[in-house]
This record gives C-alpha cells, sequence and structure tokens, in this order.
C-alpha cells in the first residue's frame, strides 16, 4: 500500500525526534518552523521559544537565510557558535535547501551531529583544532604580519641579487636550502618565498630540529595516534607535515636532524606520504620543502653525519644568505629601519649620531641581523636625548673602534654641536629636504632652521635636494 503524501509530516516528525541528532528546518525567510527536542536541548530552551521565531534568535551566525537564498548545500562542516548560545562551541553539521515539485526553493534543513559516529567527521574537528592552534603559536611567536621582499631590507648588489633568486624559487614548487651564518634571516627569506608562491594561501609551518629532543621530533613532524606511547594526548595529534598540507613547511636547522631521522624524512620527500606514530595507515600530503642551516653539509656528508641522498633532495635550490658584514651598506639601512621601528612604537625622535653609523658599518657584526636589532635596543633603552651617541653602545664595539678625530678629542662644545647637526640633518631627509616641515617636526621656528643651515654649512644639501630657503644674515 502507497503511503499518501500528506502522511509524510508525521513520518519526518518521528524521524527527526528519534534521532540524536540535531534538527531544524526553517521557511525562505528564515523563520523557525519546526526544531526536535534534541536541537532544542543543545540551546536549553523549548519548542515555543524557537519555532516562529527567525533562526537568528538562538543562531547569531547561522548560514541557513543565505543558503535558502543562494540555493547551495554544505555537508559535514565545522560550525563555530558564537560564545554563550550552546553547549559546545564546534559542531558538524549539513544544510540544504528544499524545493518544492515545481522546482520552487520552499525551506531549509540543517542536521547536526552531536555525537561523533564517523571517523571523517573526527578527522575534520581535530584538524581544525590542530590549525588553529597552530596558527595561534605561530601569531605569539613571530608577533608580526606576513612578510614578503619588498619588506626584507638591504640594497647592495650582493643582496638584490639573493632576493631575485628567492623571487624566482618562489615560482616554482622544488625544494629549497637556505644556507648561511647563524642570524642571517633565513627564516625571514623563507617566510617571504611561501608568501610570494602559489602556496601563499595555506599555512607554512616552522619547526627548529635543533631543539626537539630526537624522541620527539618524529611524533611532531609526522604526528600520531591515541595510544602510541605513554603520554600521549587523548585523540592523538596531527603532526607539522599534516598542518602544512598544500603549503610549506620550513625545517630550520636541519643540519642537526638525527641520521635516523634523515631517513624516514628522505622516504617522506620521495613517497610524499607520512605515516603517524602508531599508525598502520599512510596520509598522502602535498607539501614545499624549505629547509635551512648554518652548517656546511658537504663535511658532514664526508664524515657520515648528513645523508647524501637526503641532501640532493632538499638542495634543489641553493641560496647562500651573506653575512652582515659582507653587507656593509646594508647594516646602516637596516639599523635606520630598526630605529624607525622603535620610535614609531615609542612615539619618538630619536637618531644615531654619525659617529654610531660609523661604527656600524665598520663593525663585524659576529650574530648579523639578530645582533645588529638586540644592540639597537639596548642602546635606544640606554640614551637619554633625541641622539643615539657611542657612549650608548656596547663597549666591545668601539673599544678598538679608530675614529679619526673621534669624540676624544673634542670638547663638551664641539660635541653638542656635532650632535645637533647630526639630528638636524637626520630630520631634514626625513622630511626630503623641507624646511617647513622639518621646523614643524622639531618644533621650532623656521628661522632657527635657517641659521643652524648656514652655521653648519647645509644649504648646499638644501638647494641640491629641496627648496632653496632664503638666507638672512
Amino acid at each position: 500500500m502507497k503511503i499518501p503524501k500528506e502522511k509524510y509530516k508525521h513520518i519526518f516528525e518521528q524521524l527527526i525526534e528519534m534521532s540524536e541528532d540535531g534538527f531544524i528546518v526553517v521557511d525562505t525567510e528564515g523563520i523557525v518552523r519546526d526544531i526536535n527536542e534534541s536541537y532544542c536541548n543543545f540551546f536549553g530552551k523549548k519548542k515555543e521559544e524557537v519555532i516562529g521565531k527567525t533562526i537568528l534568535n538562538i543562531i547569531p551566525n547561522s548560514k541557513m537565510i543565505d543558503i535558502v537564498q543562494n540555493h547551495y548545500r554544505e555537508f559535514g562542516v565545522v560550525h563555530t557558535y558564537v560564545a554563550g548560545t550552546s553547549k559546545e562551541r564546534k559542531i558538524i553539521v549539513s544544510r540544504s535547501y528544499v524545493e518544492d515539485e515545481a522546482g520552487s526553493v520552499v525551506a531549509g534543513v540543517a542536521q547536526v551531529k552531536f555525537r561523533l559516529q564517523s571517523l571523517d567527521v573526527a578527522k575534520k574537528l581535530m584538524a581544525e583544532y590542530d590549525q588553529l592552534e597552530y596558527y595561534r603559536e605561530e601569531y605569539r611567536r613571530m608577533g608580526r604580519g606576513r612578510c614578503s621582499f619588498d619588506d626584507i631590507i638591504g640594497s647592495s648588489d650582493a643582496f638584490l641579487k639573493t632576493k631575485i633568486d628567492g623571487i624566482k624559487a618562489a615560482k616554482t614548487s622544488f625544494s629549497v636550502l637556505l644556507t648561511g651564518e647563524t642570524g642571517t634571516g633565513k627564516e625571514v627569506f623563507a617566510n617571504a618565498i611561501h608568501n610570494t608562491s602559489s602556496r601563499a594561501k595555506n599555512l607554512m609551518v616552522s619547526i627548529d630540529c635543533a631543539s626537539i629532543p630526537e624522541e620527539l621530533l618524529e611524533s611532531e613532524l609526522f604526528g600520531y595516534e591515541e595510544g602510541a606511547f605513554t603520554g600521549a594526548k587523548k585523540g592523538g595529534k596531527k603532526g607539522k607535515f599534516f598542518i602544512a598540507n598544500g603549503g610549506t613547511i620550513f625545517l630550520d636547522e636541519i643540519g642537526d636532524m638525527p641520521l635516523k631521522m634523515q631517513a624516514k624524512l628522505l622516504r617522506v620527500l620521495q613517497e610524499r606520504k607520512i605515516e603517524p606514530v602508531g599508525s598502520l595507515e599512510s596520509i598522502p600530503i602535498d607539501v614545499r620543502i624549505i629547509a635551512a642551516t648554518r652548517k656546511n653539509l658537504h663535511q658532514m656528508i664526508k664524515s657520515g653525519e648528513f645523508r647524501e641522498d637526503l641532501f640532493y633532495r632538499l638542495n634543489v635550490i641553493n641560496i647562500e644568505l651573506a653575512p652582515l658584514r659582507e653587507r656593509k651598506d646594508d647594516s646602516i639601512e637596516i639599523a635606520n629601519c630598526f630605529l624607525e621601528e622603535l620610535n614609531r612604537e615609542m612615539r619618538t625622535v630619536k637618531v644615531f649620531s654619525k659617529d654610531v653609523l660609523k661604527v656600524f658599518r665598520e663593525y663585524t657584526w659576529p650574530g648579523n641581523i639578530r645582533e645588529l636589532d638586540n644592540v639597537i635596543k639596548s642602546a635606544y633603552a640606554s640614551s637619554d636625548g633625541l641622539y643615539i651617541g657611542l657612549m650608548d653602545l656596547p663597549s666591545r664595539m668601539v673599544a678598538n673602534n679608530a675614529i679619526s678625530g673621534g669624540d676624544e678629542s673634542k670638547s663638551l662644545h664641539e660635541l653638542m654641536e656635532n650632535y645637533e647637526r647630526d639630528i638636524l640633518e637626520s630630520a631634514l631627509e626625513r622630511n626630503n629636504w623641507n624646511c617647513n616641515e622639518t621646523a614643524r617636526e622639531m618644533k621650532i621656528h623656521r628661522t632657527v632652521i635657517y641659521k643652524k643651515l648656514k652655521k653648519y654649512g647645509l644649504t648646499d644639501k638644501i638647494r641640491k635636494y629641496g627648496v632653496a630657503p632664503v638666507l638672512h644674515s
């Protein structure tokens, strides 16, 4: 016997009440027309409080109205509820519009999974959780926005060639090996390659191979299943390769990776699959590798400390980052950039004295850019006035620095005049040699600026770079 159409309403009602899942039905305006007890309990409400009212009353960020109006479906997606509206923050939901016999949209329906009965649902929740945790960690660790090649400071010929090599590498998906001394900015360069590449919309995940104990490195890279070892977290954990799927993984200090892990990494690069610790299944991945090291891998290969086959997998494109002592002009440019950042942050207008800039240019910078950043912050904190002088620098930097006619041979009056000239010239440079703008920034009358220009012999520079002032004798 065929069931009459009008009976299907009762069948539908019975089905949604029997299910442990949540069901909700809305009309084309988003007004709730039906909801089962499971979903009402989820919100801590009674049916009469929900039916007949807009769905936005209980789910302010609901997509049901958009789905009904724009005619599309979503299956097994993660929905995050607004805080305080429900028992749980995240849940798996499927949504769809409903058509009648004539093809007209008459309603929208959603099914919510309260019990994670399928492995696919559990995987989606775990993957999203791990990615959110990663984003949070990266935000705290980096404390900065996305880095591109335009953000990397340096205009020396050698460094501009290095940047061009990086831009070329970004156009491919080949593995890149960044080499160079500690503090030369290898991770910043890796970020620029990733953010310029076609993978920029996905994650770049970083891991320091030197800082993680050997026994934990495999689970950090490839993840683990629940119960894989003592202390393994419930539900397992996704590894860095899984989180970076579709994006880039940055393996810093790859030269410190143990030989046992080198073999496992090589297998992953060859097969493009990972196998979490404690799992019998392999997971296909699509990850671009950028590795970095301060060590001489060629020498390590000869001594048996690094696998030659892995080296060739990683070293498809090699980019050597020069130390700061080989980029003397860049050291001044980077120093000024760091100081500008501090001035913006602290709302000051401090400048370096010319003697300080000379020390910066001649110093060998064994710690490279990282040391330069540290020295500038320390000098900024030490300085009392508008300038940063030699007395604000670490003694190791000025002890052996031979400055012709340096501060030691000058009187206090001469020192003050030199610093005033440096401050005035730096302010003019910042304001494109515009005297009016400079006077406004320094809060002095422009006639005072004109007198000091004449006093310090800066009028020729004004005529060359700016508008020549009318000087009064």
